[in-house]
């Protein structure tokens, strides 16, 4: 049994997936901003609420002790509140209403000692010190100053609410003798939670909605790019002959363009190399046969002391040599990729070299080349341009018959420069049209079957191209070639 991954490399591999680095990449910033935006919202309405609250309390505090006789309130002594004073019953009468009217918990009035003369809400007794007053002991200083102030904090009742505290001065001939407090309730608390509460829900909805709009982009990416990747992983492991399928995605669509341009490189190139293998194994059998029987024969020939044969044998096994050479020097030609050393080359010049190449051969064979060129120059390397012009009119000269003619004319054409070989030989096979240009097909016992092939490689790499022209009694190839940049031709 196979021992599974461990979690923390599972938990890397699916942290490293399309998904989930889409769904870090949606929810993540989202989440933040709903956060600090919820946050600051929060906060900012609090704020508010919280001074609106401060200066609504403070007002009615201010209103209370526009009503209150800062003289009479200092007549309420300890006990007046148990004996129930008129002066007192007065006070606490006006504190009731106000607080009945406004719907506030408590509102009650103390002196400059912070000690009470009268308490509704509270019912601490007259004299009695406010504990709540050590806690704003900053607006009660305020207040005595002359000023109104609400304190800075809420503070929690008995009852588990928060609550606030509004103060107003109580004045006697303008000076301060007491402060009114009005205690409220933060009643906006709740609507203010359940506003964050509906906001979180509506973050979560939101953050659910993107983390599903994520995982659909991510499969719709995912999709492709897992054919992609199975596509390369074939090619990979070897398999060149199934395509990559063609993506409605453009940019995915272009790589899996390029991947089958890449998959058809290298179908092609294997199928050259296995042919060329094949070839390789064919056309050295012969000569390697031939080596091994004249050498056999040449050795019992020694043996015998029939010198006079031995050279004939020689000969022989010297020429199976020099065609084993031909062929090995033919494949590694068409095997490299030669780099082009470019440099201007007088197109007449590269056709008549050709023909004198290949003069020996013509005489052998009393076949007549002539060579009608128009002046052009080409930016081209002229070794390998000479190459393939030899390999074209070899062709020409073994296709012809005896006392024919091989014409090799040379002429600019549109923005390139055309050479075309035309032999009078009896032409070839429809059937045989499609193959020629394939490496190692030849009609020919001894031919390797690369001159062709090797001569449309270097026509394509100087940009060009080969081809053939099959005509009734004739038959031509047609090599072209671009010109210069900036020449016309004549």
């Amino acid at each position: 049994m196979s021992t599974p991954p461990p979690l923390t490399s599972r938990l890397k591999d699916a942290l490293g997936s399309l998904s989930a680095r889409l769904l870090v990449a949606f929810l993540l910033p989202t989440l933040l901003f709903l956060a600090l935006t919820g946050t600051a919202v929060y906060a900012l309405a609090r704020s508010i609420l919280e001074e609106e609250l401060g200066t609504s309390l403070s007002a009615i505090a201010a209103a209370t002790a526009s009503q209150v006789s800062g003289e009479r309130m200092l007549t309420i002594e300890p006990g007046d509140d148990t004996m129930g004073t008129r002066t007192w019953r007065n006070l606490v009468r006006l504190l009731t209403e106000v607080r009945d009217s406004s719907g506030v918990r408590r509102l009650y009035v103390v002196d400059t000692q912070g000690r009470v003369r009268a308490d509704v809400g509270g019912d601490l007794p007259v004299g009695a010190e406010v504990p709540e007053l050590a806690r704003d002991r900053l607006e009660l200083a305020r207040v005595i100053s002359g000023e109104r102030a609400a304190s800075q904090v809420l503070f929690r009742g008995t009852d588990g609410r928060l609550y606030k505290t509004g103060y107003a001065p109580v004045r006697r001939e303008g000076q301060v003798v007491g402060a009114v407090a009005v205690e409220g309730s933060a009643a906006f608390f709740g609507p203010l939670a359940r506003l964050s509460r509906s906001f979180a829900a509506a973050s979560g909805v939101a953050l659910g909605v993107l983390g599903l709009v994520a995982i659909l982009t991510a499969r719709g990416l995912a999709r492709p790019l897992r054919r992609l990747m199975a596509s390369a992983l074939r090619i990979g492991r070897g398999d060149l002959t199934t395509p990559v399928p063609p993506e409605p995605t453009r940019e995915i669509g272009v790589l899996a363009r390029e991947l089958e341009v890449m998959r058809g490189a290298l179908e092609s190139r294997d199928r050259q190399l296995k042919l060329m293998l094949a070839g390789v194994a064919h056309e050295v059998r012969n000569p390697l046969g031939g080596i091994s029987l004249f050498s056999g024969i040449l050795a019992e020939d020694l043996k015998a002391g029939a010198h006079a044969e031995a050279a004939g044998h020689v000969a022989r096994i010297q020429h199976e040599v020099e065609y084993l050479q031909r062929i090995v020097e033919d494949f590694l030609a068409f095997a490299r990729e030669q780099p082009l050393s470019r440099s201007p080359v007088a197109a007449p010049d590269l056709l008549t070299e050709a023909s004198i190449l290949l003069a020996a051969d013509a005489a052998a064979r009393e076949v007549t080349v002539e060579v009608v060129a128009e002046p052009a120059v080409l930016e081209a390397d002229g070794s390998l341009l000479t190459a393939a012009l030899v390999n074209m009119v070899k062709n020409a000269v073994q296709a012809s018959p005896p006392g024919g003619k091989v014409r090799v004319t040379g002429r600019g054409e549109g923005h390139g420069y055309t050479i075309r070989v035309e032999d009078s030989g009896p032409g070839v096979p429809e059937t045989e049209r499609e193959r020629i240009f394939e490496p190692f097909f030849t009609t020919r016992e001894k031919g390797t079957g690369l001159g062709l092939p090797l001569s449309r490689k270097i026509a394509r790499a100087h940009g060009g191209d080969l081809r053939l022209v099959a005509l009734p009694g004739a038959t031509t190839f047609e090599l072209t070639l671009p010109l210069i940049p900036g020449q016309h031709p004549p």
